[in-house]
């Protein structure tokens, strides 16, 4: 072989290997939920985006269902660097005490509200904690459907829930909060709520809206009493150490495809409210309006007295613009 044949070798196979070697990084970004669920989807948005914007450079592979993880385990791979991404909110009140903001009883009076304080101010210095303590990066906040409660009779006030059995999650805020307003709240695994309001044991439980259909709730409660009570978001996430690996051209790169990701989720999130509502009223749910100003009110010693110091006068202040 020549030299000069041997250059065209060498040259042919650079060519070869052009492709190959664009892609320099693979993330890998897991979550809890489905393949239906609009998180999943806007993560595949999100991966398409990065893909896109980095000419190839960085993919993302998109893991639901909880196959890359739980999401306790994903956070700690992630400050281990083990894991790239993930889409996690309040849990990480763990190490941040701010991310308790994310979802406090009654601290956000409408989807405006929250997102003023989400994407504001107290929002920064949400997620400059988070990095700081917890050694991840929110890239954008997805909203969540409101818990609602629904019942087997229409609950307008506060004074509606005298002595009613409902189930909550166990969160010591929750149940507080519930016995405050007269309730009589029962921590309960979720795999025991549907046969638990079918054989009486409890009367009522509170989810969101898209919870409430996948669960057949309908089939064994006849009111969506619409007390929007958490209000909440959660962030997509990457890992700290990741983020400092990659360059400035990089960032800014995932920066601009996760806000495309959270515009996008928003659309979805909008449209399955109103789908999950049509749907419940279709299988035979009334829809009640309740006094949430009244709610909010009632609730507000019992919330203040279980959120952390740190968050307690930001909690005070959201509050007093609700009462405005």
């Amino acid at each position: 072989m020549t030299f000069r044949t041997t250059l065209a070798a060498i040259a042919a196979l650079a060519a070869l290997a052009g492709p190959l070697a664009a892609q320099e990084r693979t993330l890998q970004l897991g979550h809890l939920a489905n393949e239906d669920n609009s998180w999943h989807k806007a993560s595949v948005r999100f991966a398409e985006e990065v893909e896109r914007l980095t000419d190839g450079r960085i993919a993302v592979e998109v893991f639901p269902n909880e196959s890359l993880g739980k999401e306790i385990d994903l956070i700690n791979g992630m400050q281990l660097g083990t894991v790239d991404m993930t889409i996690t909110g309040e849990s990480l009140q763990n190490w941040a005490p701010m991310a308790a903001l994310l979802a406090v009883p009654y601290a956000y009076g409408s989807l405006e509200q929250m997102d003023e304080v989400a994407s504001g101010e107290i929002g920064d210095q949400i997620e400059a904690q988070i990095v700081e303590r917890a050694q991840i990066r929110p890239l954008a906040y997805f909203a969540r459907g409101p818990r609602e409660l629904t019942s087997n009779r229409p609950i307008e006030t506060p004074e509606d829930l005298n002595g009613l059995r409902m189930r909550v999650p166990n969160v010591p805020l929750f149940v507080d909060v519930w016995s405050t307003l007269g309730a009589q709240p029962t921590p309960m695994a979720f795999s025991e709520v549907f046969t638990s309001l079918q054989n009486g044991t409890i009367d009522a439980q509170e989810n969101p809206l898209a919870l409430i259909r996948s669960a057949s709730f309908a089939e064994v409660q006849s009111h969506v009493n619409m007390t929007d009570h958490v209000r909440s978001w959660i962030y997509l996430t990457i890992s700290e150490q990741t983020w400092t690996q990659l360059s400035e051209e990089d960032r800014q790169a995932i920066q601009e495809a996760a806000q495309t990701a959270q515009d996008y989720e928003r659309g979805l999130f909008e449209e399955s409210l109103e789908d999950d509502r049509a749907y419940l009223e279709e299988q035979g749910m009334t829809f009640v309006e309740v006094d949430n100003a009244a709610f909010a009110e009632a609730a507000r010693d019992a919330v203040l007295s279980n959120v952390g110091d740190e968050i307690r006068p930001i909690v005070d202040e959201l509050f007093a613009e609700q009462a405005q």
